[in-house]
């Protein structure tokens, strides 16, 4: 007997079999689900790359205090590459008697390699342009108000008079997301020859880099691995994401929890359809028995057909997967301005092979166990099996299910907790069944006859009641975590960065200018103000140890406390901030009291009662630690890592840091407050807000998308729950249409039994997303404060009961509708 021929005859025979096309359409959905979101996930990250690489200007580069040495550009045009030669650095504008304190690029003609310059011309049209010619320079609309001039003025910087031959809209910027003051973008031969590049200069000088990946890839491997100029650091897309690495890290949390979720929804279809497939084939194994077929053949035989039947829909997975992932790039590419990508294939492989494993785990233990049914089953309906003390094939969907959820989330945290939450719901579910079975029993004697029909029903399938009710509680589960909890987490994270969250900074703020500076950005319509003092200083000891002879970890240790400080204080907390160990520093406390920020403490490993020595100006300071503080750092306010009592700190030397929302359109407004204020500096971050929001609607959009698979493979959940009694409910049925019984009181009676099972999924279902949900919001997607939304849960979850009530009902049609005869000879 030819295995493999005889598995495709058993497939081709039972292909009209629900169990069969479940499992392929399971198997399908989960490669679809898995596949899509990660080849998604691919190219998004891959267009956030070189999006990056435009706002840098290039796909690489140096920035080094001092002039790069000349092997470093030779070796990049000998490589094959395009380079470009520029320097940034901070310089004073002249046009009369205005003056304006300018943040200056100078670049050669080449800039920019990458990404794209647009100007305003005289005529008012916005182009595309390179770095501007000798003798001219662009000025962005800040720094023209500021100056009083319009494009075909000159302006005096570094000594030079310059023509402004365009205003400057927009360029890349070397990963820097906001500005200190109004920028500029002048000629590289201009600034040295102004002098404004010499020795002692406080320039930031640079090179750029673009060309084919593998030889940029190749370039900045050596660049690497050889010895860099004292102070110069690469410059690099992947830096630019650090920046908001807060906001890239949840957008992939969200992203892997929702394909994850589809997967185990596809997971649970396939392990219902599995073991009702394997009670199918029991009375065929028994026969193959019985005519003398090895065991280890029927083993064979079924591990063929189940292959047969999972390479195909894998494959059709796949190709589904990469087109919708196609589909659905060519609209999330207009984020990225048409940033071209190749679509990648493996993800989608990826994808299909832990489909694979997916069906293997949860469809191979139950069929492998069919070929110990003994031969004698022939003869009667039992699958009498040899008893044994442990059967490693029942740990194979448990590793299978929590390898699927390590693999997919890739972070300790947001594995354990949704391992832990299915966990508690499917033994919570198990025990709310067996307590309804319990009381059954004491219930049904007095109770409606369609009732005590349905709890009947219950009662005599116990083990398949407990299965069904596990099942459909974790299917809906999943599903309102995917439905209801995503969704919330979503808007939660968009409250964090609402209309009005503070886009302006204001630095070197004296004691003196505070009043007036607040009425003068009050008088504009600022809002949400949050003003604190700012003091520089440097860590010198921990726990009276000088710093420069501690042992450290890492480097990064070692940098941070050779950093300088940014130190400051507050009568009371601060609004994005929470004491989680210890108090918040009392009105007057004997010793100077420090609280650090949760990260320093696990950089340095500090504890309460450990004290820091400070170095601020001319003064020291000792500072006991009495609190650790966590600090939303998305909030956009005004946060230190540090924070010193007000009673030892107020006379520290110090100015003033302020944050503020104000509404785009006021830049003549800010302008004057600039020339008013002339030590004063304006950050804008508008840039970096709008950057993070379209990330959090990219993964709104991605949502979406999985959401729409999730509701099917919900589906697919609902229809292998309910379908695994089914053969057991027609034998009933026909028994009791001989027996008198009418069609009304048989579907009564199904309404019932399935109303009971849906009840006890939703309420259980719900119960695990919302404690799920808390548990996901504050520990993995840290938005504080975060509670689901009750009501939409419990409305989810009773409409999830009557979905599961009118699925059992529609089941039962074909039953009611035959001749209680028909029905014996099927039974």
């Amino acid at each position: 007997m030819n295995v493999a021929r005889l598995a495709l005859r058993t497939l081709r025979r039972e292909w009209h079999l629900v169990e069969l096309r479940t499992l392929a359409a399971s198997l399908v959905l989960a490669v679809i689900a898995l596949g899509v979101v990660a080849t998604i996930s691919t190219r998004l990250e891959r267009g956030i790359l070189a999006s990056s690489a435009e706002l840098i200007g290039g796909d690489v580069g140096i920035s080094a205090p001092a002039p790069l040495p000349a092997p470093l550009l030779r070796s990049a045009l000998d490589d094959g590459l395009r380079a470009s030669r520029g320097a940034q650095f901070r310089s004073v504008a002249f046009v009369g008697e205005h003056s304006q304190l300018l943040d200056v690029l100078a670049s050669d003609a080449a800039y920019p390699l990458r990404g794209t310059v647009s100007v305003r011309g005289v005529d008012g049209r916005e182009r595309d342009a390179h770095g501007p010619a000798r003798g001219e320079v662009f000025l962005d609309h800040r720094a023209m108000v500021g100056l009083g001039i319009r494009p075909g003025q000159s302006v005096q910087i570094g000594g030079r008079d310059l023509r402004v031959s365009a205003e400057l809209v927009r360029q890349p910027d070397g990963g820097e997301l906001f500005a200190l003051a109004p920028r500029a973008l002048m000629n590289l031969d201009d600034a040295s020859d102004a002098g404004l590049l010499s020795v002692g200069s406080r320039a930031r000088h640079r090179l750029l880099v673009a060309g084919a990946p593998s030889a940029v890839a190749a370039w900045r491997m050596a660049v690497e691995n050889a010895p860099l100029p004292a102070g110069a650091e690469l410059i690099t897309p992947e830096k630019m994401q650090e920046r908001m690495r807060n906001a890239f890290d949840r957008a992939g949390a969200f992203l892997r929890l929702t394909a994850l979720l589809s997967a185990l929804l596809a997971g649970v279809a396939i392990a219902l359809a599995s073991a009702r497939y394997a009670r199918r084939k029991a009375s065929e194994v028994a026969l193959l028995r019985a005519l003398g077929t090895p065991r280890r053949r029927v083993a064979a035989l079924l591990v063929s057909t189940l292959a047969a039947l999972a390479i195909p829909a894998a494959a059709v997975g796949v190709a589904v997967a990469l087109g919708l992932a196609e589909g659905a790039w060519y609209f999330a590419r207009q984020l990225f301005d048409d940033v071209p990508t190749t679509l990648p294939i493996g993800p989608a492989l990826a994808a299909a092979a832990m489909g694979l494993a997916v069906l293997a785990g949860f469809a191979l233990p139950p069929l492998v166990r069919l070929a110990e049914v003994p031969p004698v089953a022939v003869f009667r309906e039992s699958m009498q099996r040899r008893v044994r003390r442990f059967d490693a094939l029942y740990l194979v969907p448990l590793v299978t299910a929590v390898a699927l959820i390590w693999m997919q989330s890739a972070s300790l945290r947001l594995a354990g907790i949704l391992a832990v939450s299915l966990a508690g719901v499917a033994a919570v579910a198990a025990g709310l069944a067996a307590m309804l079975l319990v009381g059954a029993r004491r219930v049904a004697p007095g109770a409606h006859p369609a009732l005590r029909l349905g709890l009947a029903a219950l009662a005599r399938r116990r083990g398949l009641s407990l299965v069904q009710a596990t099942a459909l509680s974790l299917g809906l589960c999943a599903l309102l975590l995917l439905a209801v909890i995503a969704p919330s987490l979503l808007d939660g994270w968009r409250r964090e960065l609402p209309a009005d969250t503070p886009n302006w900074f204001a630095l070197n703020l004296q004691d003196e200018q505070r009043e007036g500076f607040s009425a003068a950005i009050a008088g504009m319509g600022a809002s949400q103000v949050n003003m604190m003092p700012l003091a520089v200083g440097k860590l010198t000891t921990i726990n009276g140890q000088a710093v420069d002879r501690l042992a450290f970890l890492s480097d990064d240790e070692k940098d941070s406390a050779d950093r300088q400080l940014r130190l400051s204080w507050s009568d009371a907390l601060p609004a994005s901030n929470t004491v989680v160990e210890g108090r918040w520093p009392g009105a007057s406390p004997a010793q100077a009291e420090v609280s650090v920020d949760t990260s320093w403490r696990d950089r340095f490993h500090l504890k309460l009662g450990d004290t820091l020595g400070f170095e601020v100006g001319e003064g020291t300071i000792q500072a006991r630690v009495t609190s650790i503080r966590q600090v939303d750092w998305a909030s956009f306010r005004v946060n230190f890592f540090l924070m010193l009592d007000p009673t030892h700190a107020r006379e520290l030397p110090h100015t003033w840091l302020t944050s503020f929302y104000l509404p785009r359109g006021h830049a003549d407004a800010l302008s004057k407050v600039s020339r008013d204020y002339g030590n004063l500096s304006l950050i804008d971050v508008d840039a970096l807000l709008d950057r993070v929001r379209d990330i959090v609607d990219r993964v709104g959009t991605a949502v979406r998308w999985v959401l729409g698979f999730s509701l099917i493979a919900g589906a697919l959940v609902l229809a292998a729950a309910l379908a695994a009694s089914a053969q057991e409910r027609r034998k009933e049925a026909a028994l009791l249409r001989t027996l008198g019984a009418t069609r009304a009181q048989l579907r009564a009676a199904a309404a019932c039994e399935f109303a009971l099972l849906g009840g006890v999924a939703g309420l259980t279902a719900a119960l695990g997303a919302l404690g799920a949900g808390i548990w996901l919001g504050q520990a993995v997607f840290r938005i504080e404060r975060f509670v689901p939304p009750a009501w939409p849960l419990l409305g989810s979850a009773a409409l999830a009961a009557f979905v599961v009530m009118l699925i059992g009902l529609l089941g039962t049609r074909r039953v009611l509708r035959t001749s209680p005869m028909a029905l014996l000879r099927e039974g």
